[in-house]
């Protein structure tokens, strides 16, 4: 594991997901990309919360904002898709065993259930790009939606470009309609 990595762990261990936000909140410079990465990373198949938390790390890494933005998203939307490639191996693997999904199915909270009906739903009706626009809802938790489509589908490259571009479009849709109260930070 990488030292931000070790570090997001750190502090979701000591202060639970809202440990992991403070790091984003106060990660700078170059090193910072690398705990965005990292969060990104883990929030695809581990950490709930909001993706959305890395616009707002204070990076300071180039003289314009809107660049530094422009490497937090790109950089973010990366880490997301490689963790969601992540939970997608998983998923895999999960779905050869039959007590996994049928713990699923008996668990208090229906995951397979709740997300067939949303993520899901519109995958299958609209395919790796339905996922795609699914995943691009700002502030919506996808980790479980993530791991039910992995569960469901087959094709490791339709499902990077899709969390990819779904990532993507959140953290710049999230921009567009709160870009002023981002750009204070």
């Amino acid at each position: 594991m990488s030292g931000a990595t070790l570090l997001l762990w750190e502090g979701v261990v000591n202060g639970g997901i809202e440990g992991a936000q403070v790091i984003i909140e106060t990660a700078t410079g170059w090193p910072g990309v690398g705990i965005v990465f990292a969060y990104s990373f883990l929030i695809a198949f581990a950490l709930p919360g909001p993706s959305e938390i890395v616009l707002v790390a204070p990076l300071d890494i180039t003289q314009s904002r809107v660049l530094t933005l422009g490497i937090i998203v790109l950089t973010s939307a990366i880490g997301k898709a490689i963790g969601s490639l992540f939970a997608f191996h998983i998923g895999q693997e999960a779905k050869r065993s039959g007590p996994i999904i049928r713990w699923l199915e008996r668990s208090r909270f229906d995951v397979i259930s709740w997300s067939e009906k949303r993520t899901v739903g519109i995958a299958r009706k609209y395919g790796y790009v339905g996922l795609g626009i699914a995943l691009c809802i700002p502030f919506f938790p996808d980790t479980i939606s993530v791991y039910a489509f992995a569960v469901l589908e087959e094709s490791y490259w339709k499902f990077a470009v899709a969390t990819f571009v779904g990532s993507l479009g959140r953290l710049l849709l999230t921009l567009g309609v709160f870009g002023g109260a981002v750009s204070l930070f």
